[in-house]
Parts: C-alpha cells; sequence; structure tokens
C-alpha cells in the first residue's frame, strides 16, 4: 500500500472513532435524575446516590449516563423540569430532594417510565404509591421518616432550652407535608406548656421578614420544619437566628454542622443511597411494582457544643450519652 493510501487510511478511520464512540455514549441506559434543590447544596445526596448506584455495578459515563434537572427552590418548576427529562426518552426516572418532588412529578411521568422517589411522609396518603409492600404501576422509591418529627424536633429544643417560653416554627406552606407538621407541633409545645409561633417561607424575602416577626413575638427558640427549600437556606436562617441568640433545632444533619444547636432525624445521605441501589435494581430489569418502599430507619442525633457555649447553654448529659456526633 502507498504511503499516501495509508495516510487516507488512518485519518478516516480517527473520524469514525469520535462516531464510534458517540454511539455507544447514546446506547447506554439513561437515567432522569429529577431534584427541587439545587447542585450546589446537593452534592452529599448526589455521591450518596451514585455509590447506590455502583453497588448495583453502574457507574456514570462508563455503562449509564445521568441527565440532571434541578428545581433550584422553585416548585413550580417540578412539572416543565420532568417533562423535560421524559422528552430525552429516559429509562428510568428518578426524584428526590423532598416529598414535593415525587409529587410534582408523578402526574408527569407516563405508566411506561419507571419510577423510583426518595421522600419524606408517606407516600400512600400523597397518592404516589398504593401501598408500601405492593406500590402498583410502575413507581417505588424510599420513603424516610418526617411525619411525627415533628413533635421530636419540639421535645429536643425543650430539653436544650427549657426556659424559651416561645417557640418559633418555620415552614414552607408549598411543602406538602407543612399542614401535617404545624398540626403536630402545635399539639406538642401545647402539652409542654409552650407558645408556639408559625413562619411560613418559601422564598429568601419571606425568611428575612419572618425573622423580624419572631423578634417581635418574642421567640426565643426554633425549630425548623424538614424541606428542601429550607435546608438550602440554612446558612441564611441560622445567621439571622444568631443575630437574636435564637437556638436552631431541625431534623437534617447539615443545620448542626453549620452552626445550629442540634439535629435529630433521618440521614438523607443514606436514604439517597438506597435511591441509587433501588435505580440499579430496576436497570437491570426489576419491575417497579414488584420493590416495596423501602423505609429508611436511620436516624442520627448531632449536637453543636460550639453554639451551646455561644448562647450559654447547657446540654443535657442524657442527650451527650445517646448523641451519634459532637461538634466542638
Amino acid at each position: 500500500m502507498r504511503r499516501r493510501d495509508l495516510i487516507k487510511l488512518i485519518a478516516s478511520s480517527a473520524a469514525l472513532w469520535p462516531l464510534s464512540a458517540q454511539a455507544q455514549r447514546a446506547a447506554l441506559p439513561l437515567i432522569g435524575y429529577l431534584s427541587s434543590r439545587s447542585p450546589g447544596n446537593s452534592a452529599d445526596i448526589i455521591a450518596a446516590f451514585r455509590r447506590g448506584l455502583s453497588e448495583g455495578g453502574f457507574v456514570d459515563g462508563q455503562n449509564v449516563m445521568i441527565e440532571s434537572r434541578f428545581a433550584d427552590g422553585e416548585f413550580d418548576r417540578l412539572p416543565a423540569l420532568a417533562a423535560e427529562l421524559i422528552a430525552r426518552d429516559v429509562n428510568v426516572f428518578v426524584a428526590t430532594g423532598g416529598t414535593v418532588s415525587a409529587v410534582k412529578a408523578k402526574p408527569v411521568v407516563p405508566r411506561t417510565v419507571p419510577m423510583v422517589f426518595a421522600m419524606g411522609g408517606d407516600p400512600v396518603k400523597l397518592g404516589i404509591v398504593a401501598s408500601l409492600n405492593r406500590p402498583g404501576d410502575s413507581v417505588t422509591g424510599i420513603a424516610f421518616l418526617v411525619n411525627g418529627l415533628a413533635a421530636k424536633q419540639v421535645e429536643l429544643l425543650h430539653q436544650l432550652a427549657p426556659k424559651a417560653a416561645v417557640m418559633g416554627f418555620l415552614v414552607n406552606p408549598k411543602d406538602p407535608n407543612a399542614k401535617g407538621d404545624i398540626n403536630d407541633a402545635q399539639a406538642a409545645a401545647a402539652a409542654l406548656g409552650h407558645k408556639l409561633v408559625i413562619g411560613n417561607a418559601s422564598t429568601e424575602a419571606e425568611i428575612d421578614s419572618t425573622f423580624v416577626i419572631f423578634g417581635r413575638q418574642g421567640v426565643a427558640s426554633l425549630f425548623v420544619d424538614a424541606e428542601p427549600f429550607l435546608l438550602d437556606q440554612r446558612k441564611r436562617i441560622i445567621a439571622l437566628a444568631t443575630q437574636q441568640a435564637i437556638p436552631v433545632v431541625s431534623q437534617f444533619r447539615l443545620f448542626a454542622i453549620d452552626g445550629a444547636l442540634a439535629s435529630y432525624g433521618t440521614s438523607l445521605t443514606e436514604a439517597n443511597r438506597l435511591l441509587g441501589v433501588y435505580t440499579g435494581r430496576v436497570l437491570k430489569g426489576t419491575k417497579p411494582a414488584d420493590l416495596p418502599v423501602v423505609q429508611s430507619t436511620k436516624f442520627d442525633l448531632v449536637l453543636n457544643l460550639k453554639t451551646a457555649k455561644t448562647l450559654g447553654l447547657s446540654i443535657p448529659d442524657k442527650l451527650f450519652t445517646t448523641a451519634d456526633e459532637v461538634i466542638e
């Protein structure tokens, strides 16, 4: 073969390599990943989801592709973002970042597309699945306990700041679990002799104005509802509370890490690892209807001793001995 012909052959073969790689990439199964949160605030749960996928042998970019959409706390965008993912012909649809993602996505995702969720609350009451053991249709997922935990937050806050006669409860009224959480919190606060002030916030401006109200109402301690928008706004919330010397409790560990007094609730990383595991099983051919909804049962109590000292509070020995993590 002449040298010129050999060069042409090599060049033509090289030109086909990218096309071959693209074809191989297009042939990989595609996961549509929807979250109500922002990508910058979701690094921990995204990493946990990928760990769960890897347990089933799936690695993004190698034998599976992940197409993501994030609502950045703007819940009204979720249906349109879900539709975008469905238009990409995804093999599995994943809804995470709070209860609202699954609730908003369910009417958009056709029954022909398997859907796997991670959410708080009761997926049966919210109409996501028919039952926990037999989900039905093409939907299953991970349910982590948040309903009833509002009362636990009241009890925890009572132990940490027993002299705080007026408690604040910050909620996002757009969250599907908000009404039930408020009812639970009001009953628990009344039983322990505390006045409860409800603060509603679904925007940054509303968070700011709510703290003005808290100041006027004499709120002396605060717990924050388990909700994705408020979780992503935790640094703003903690900063505003610190200005008024208000101790803060949440269900999410990241609050305590960033300066809240304590947190007690379900491990989001564990729930999203399980979400990855279930997604992998669906990719391997298991029907969602044959996968019972998993209830994540890992709970963490985190205490921030540094914050307690700043606020002049003493943490009871009983809480110290039961804490999973103490930040000093």
